[in-house]
């Protein structure tokens, strides 16, 4: 692959930084990619060079802009079944299992969701330089459902800013121990790093947390268990899962945040990423996925109502 070469003429009276002028010729890339692109060399103002992000375009100036192919990065692609729910150029929609990790770090180099992804679509363009794709959203390990992964970077900003400005609607089922003290409600909290336990979230004040926003409904009531339908407005770590404690009524099998002892047979914890409504890169009408329960909630649910 060759280097993807664009040519702009900067034809504004006011001068401006080269970066924020490139940001709105490139709108599939971020200012920071950008910013990375000049420091790097890629970009030329009038034929030479350009010296830095900051430097100012005068009126006249022409801006050549080189895209180098994305580079191969460390992550092992490998072939790993996925159930892919829908897949175009843009993005892949994947129903994750339980247990899957979706992105390599500390402890889980292999075996996970952007392995898999890699594994099965080896030609990706991916995100940031580098041939992997984009995470715009995360599931707990524990946490089972859908989940959108960009293929290309002008698919990854547009779903980033679906996410950002809360234009996507998420739908979760959880299984909790009692039940909500109303079968619907608003929690309205702020969700930060325990201070206690380092690898663990917590609800506390808003000076050393970030707004965590969720509303519930009851779907069905059982004598000692309430199946929630749940609807997240923020993307907090452990959002639902602190919220349902907070609430008096953790998720069944929650080994951090709920009971000790299970009150129903199970190997993780009842949450499941049910349905999601977006509004996909280059449409104009949203979409509605979704996944059904797997067989190990599902399961808990028969034996429950027998």
């Amino acid at each position: 692959m060759t280097d993807r070469v664009l040519h702009y003429r900067f034809d504004k009276k006011t001068p401006e930084r080269l970066d924020k002028f490139l940001v709105e010729k490139l709108q599939e890339f971020s200012r920071s990619r950008i910013q990375g692109l000049i420091a790097d060399g890629f970009v030329d103002v009038d034929g030479r060079a350009a010296k830095k992000a900051g430097q100012t375009l005068e009126d006249g100036f022409n801006v050549t802009v080189r895209i180098p192919p994305p580079v191969p990065t460390d992550l092992i692609p490998e072939q790993i079944p996925l159930d892919i729910l829908f897949e175009n150029e843009d993005l892949i929609v994947v129903n994750k299992p339980a247990g899957m990790v979706v992105h390599p770090a500390v402890g889980h180099a292999s075996g996970t969701l952007v392995n898999a992804v890699l594994g099965y679509d080896p030609d990706i363009e991916g995100i940031g330089g580098e041939e992997r794709p984009g995470v715009v959203h995360r599931l707990d390990k524990g946490t089972s459902g859908l989940i959108l992964l960009a293929k290309n970077e002008r698919a990854h900003r547009w779903l980033q800013d679906q996410f950002r400005l809360r234009k996507v609607e998420k739908t979760y089922l959880a299984l909790v121990d009692g039940k909500p003290p109303t079968p619907s409600g608003r929690v309205e909290t702020y969700i930060g790093r325990d201070p206690r336990h380092r690898k663990r979230m917590a609800i506390v004040s808003e000076s050393r947390g970030r707004e965590a926003i969720s509303e519930y409904k009851t779907i069905e009531a059982f004598k000692d268990h309430t199946l929630l339908e749940f609807h997240p407005f923020t993307g907090r770590t452990h959002q639902i899962r602190l919220h349902c404690a907070f609430l008096g009524c953790p998720i069944v099998g929650d080994e951090i945040y709920g009971r000790k002892k299970l009150s129903v047979e199970i190997e993780r914890h009842f949450l499941h990423a049910y349905r999601l409504k977006i509004v996909l890169p280059g449409e104009k009408e949203p979409r509605i996925f979704e996944a059904a329960l797997p067989d190990e909630l599902d399961h808990v649910l028969t034996a429950l109502r027998a």
